[in-house]
């Protein structure tokens, strides 16, 4: 359990670090696609070791929102490197797990309203909400990719944004609003605390803004798909 703990420390301080890199370069350059390969490993890394040790010592949320992760994160490459052969049964895995988490949430959500603080383990019911709709969303993205697999790059670079951004914020508030006893006193006030965990959402807020005046590219090959891989 010490090595699966030290796994998961690592894989957060560096998908962090990776993650802000990724989020601040220029879309398509090659830091952005290498800071991006970093934070994707150190990100599965880190919400799957947590989850598993979430699993041993019974903290119910913290196996769903690392599971929630690992979740954006891996339809999140995918969605602008796609798996191979396009593996259809992938995607409705996907949907299926995101309908798991979603239902989870909203169990979690619906406990929380009853319960003395209105958390269920530190985690707010309107929270759990929220990323049970999130969970959804995603969830009816992937089913749309296994009905209408030829949509157009905007949708499948949007789909990645947002994923990647929300993985990101997961990440950022699990560190810098749960474990606030590991950082510096000076560094502890909630204002403070809220600069890095709002920034991806920030971020992803502007970029899809920018994206809705791009001119429509359809996605027609795996020529044309893996070309695109890079792209933010």
């Amino acid at each position: 359990m010490r090595a699966i703990l030290i796994l998961h420390v690592v894989g957060g301080a560096v998908g962090l670090l990776a993650g802000f890199a990724a989020l601040y370069a220029a879309k398509g350059s090659r830091s952005h696609r290498s800071s991006g390969r970093v934070f994707v490993y150190a990100m599965l890394t880190m919400a799957l070791s947590g989850a598993a040790i979430a699993a041993v010592t019974g903290v119910e949320t913290s196996v769903v929102m690392g599971l929630l992760a690992a979740y954006l994160v891996f339809t999140g490459v995918t969605a602008v490197s796609p798996l191979p052969g396009g593996l259809r049964w992938a995607w409705l895995a996907g949907a299926g797990l995101a309908s798991a988490l979603a239902f989870a949430l909203i169990d979690i959500g619906r406990r929380a309203l009853t319960s003395p603080d209105g958390t269920i383990e530190g985690l707010p019911a309107p929270m759990a909400f929220i990323f049970a709709a999130v969970a959804a969303a995603a969830g009816v993205s992937d089913i749309r990719v296994v009905v209408q697999p030829r949509h157009d790059t905007r949708r499948r670079v949007a789909r990645h944004l947002w994923r990647m951004c929300l993985a990101l914020f997961i990440a950022a508030a699990s560190f810098f609003f749960g474990q606030t006893n590991v950082l510096p006193t000076a560094l502890r006030a909630p204002a403070l605390l809220a600069v890095p965990v709002l920034a991806p959402l920030l971020v992803m807020g502007l970029w899809l803004w920018r994206m809705r005046g791009r001119p429509v590219v359809p996605a027609a090959t795996s020529t044309s798909r893996a070309a695109q891989a890079g792209q933010p």
